[in-house]
């Protein structure tokens, strides 16, 4: 990856003139998401091309809560002479010494506290709560988020940019599904329990036995022999481990359809990626996107039978299913990495005229 760092450049007359410069936060950490980490990474390859009018300058190294994010990260700010900074997720330093604005993509923990580690709740309450106070703008990829944002947080609408994220060009490309000895549903994403998989296998356990469909989840098996409990010679749930992009796009291409019943989601990546390979998604009404809900059939997140009705409809109705695959096509082309790379420099833009 090649960032530009240049603080000068020559004019048409050859003079000199300043470039302003940006610090994006670069750091890929072991607690971010793989949705937050490609978040960072789009934008990072694609500023540069889409926003030259910029000099981007990555800064940060090492692991959250640590000497690095405290107190190296800092440093590098300050030493970037840059004019803005962008934290592209909720990891912050304490001290921040120039002006930033930050991308806060959910907050599932606080909507789901039982959920989660108790310690979360004071971290929110005090770093991210100041770290918002502070910020000339908050990011978020979806409008629900936004009303999260000012409960939660109190962070005034006004102030909270929403910005979708994008799927990347390659999962238009043609490829090969994915070798299967039966038709089957795919799930992609983590385990943890705000994801609702116990409603998904719930559903798909309950399936008629006119549709002798398995079920792949990406990940490890950790389900404590659940998934072989609930397996027979019809049908079969299978844990596909960690797939890279290749095969990622086959697994999405081979599946009759994706499946998403989160209790609550930030954006949903996997949707997006699924609809621009051209297979149906299925998804709870509480993890779907406002921009993707015309082209994804919804159900309830915790409703196994209204699940289960609508995997039996779509399996059933190639004219439905044929409908979904359309319609998630055209909305995927229209949300592309550039595009939010672009609207990510318009923020950039609009604050730094504030500021002067």
């Amino acid at each position: 990856m090649v960032v530009g760092v240049v603080s000068r450049c020559r004019g048409v007359e050859g003079a000199a003139r300043i470039v302003t410069r940006i610090a994006l936060d670069a750091r890929m950490t072991r607690r971010m998401s793989v949705g937050m980490r490609a978040y960072a990474t789009e934008l990072m390859e694609r500023l540069p091309r889409v926003a030259p009018e910029y000099a981007y300058v990555p800064v940060g190294s090492g692991e959250n809560f640590t000497w690095d994010e405290q107190v190296a990260l800092p440093l590098a700010l300050w030493r970037s002479r840059a004019s803005l900074a962008h934290f592209m997720s909720l990891y912050v330093p304490v001290l921040r010494p120039v002006p930033f604005v930050l991308t806060i993509h959910d907050l599932i923990h606080l909507r789901l506290p039982a959920l989660h580690r108790r310690r979360v709740g004071p971290y929110y309450a005090t770093v991210i709560r100041h770290a918002c106070a502070r910020a000339a703008r908050v990011i978020t990829d979806d409008a629900a988020t936004v009303e999260d944002l000012e409960r939660f947080l109190g962070v005034p609408p006004r102030k909270v940019c929403v910005i979708s994220l994008g799927v990347n060009e390659r999962f238009f490309e043609s490829c090969d599904p994915r070798p299967a000895p039966r038709p089957y549903l795919l799930y992609v994403g983590n385990h943890r329990p705000h994801k609702n998989l116990t409603t998904l296998f719930d559903a798909w356990s309950s399936l008629s036995e006119r549709f002798p469909v398995d079920l792949y989840v990406t990940g490890p098996d950790d389900f404590a022999g659940a998934l072989q409990a609930r397996s027979s010679d019809r049908r079969r749930i299978v844990a596909l481990g960690d797939l890279n992009d290749e095969q990622l796009r086959a697994a999405y291409a081979g599946a009759r359809a994706l499946v998403h019943p989160a209790l609550c989601e930030g954006f949903g990546l996997p949707l997006l990626e699924a609809m621009a390979v051209g297979t149906p998604v299925v998804a709870s009404a509480e993890s779907t996107p406002g921009i993707l809900a015309q082209s994804v059939l919804r159900f309830p997140a915790r409703d196994a039978r209204a699940l289960q009705i609508a995997l039996e409809d779509l399996l059933a109705d190639e004219g439905l299913r044929s409908r979904l695959v359309n319609q998630g096509k055209m909305v995927a082309r229209a949300w592309s990495w550039d595009r939010c790379a672009r609207a990510t420099a318009n923020l950039y833009r609009e604050v730094l005229e504030e500021s002067r």
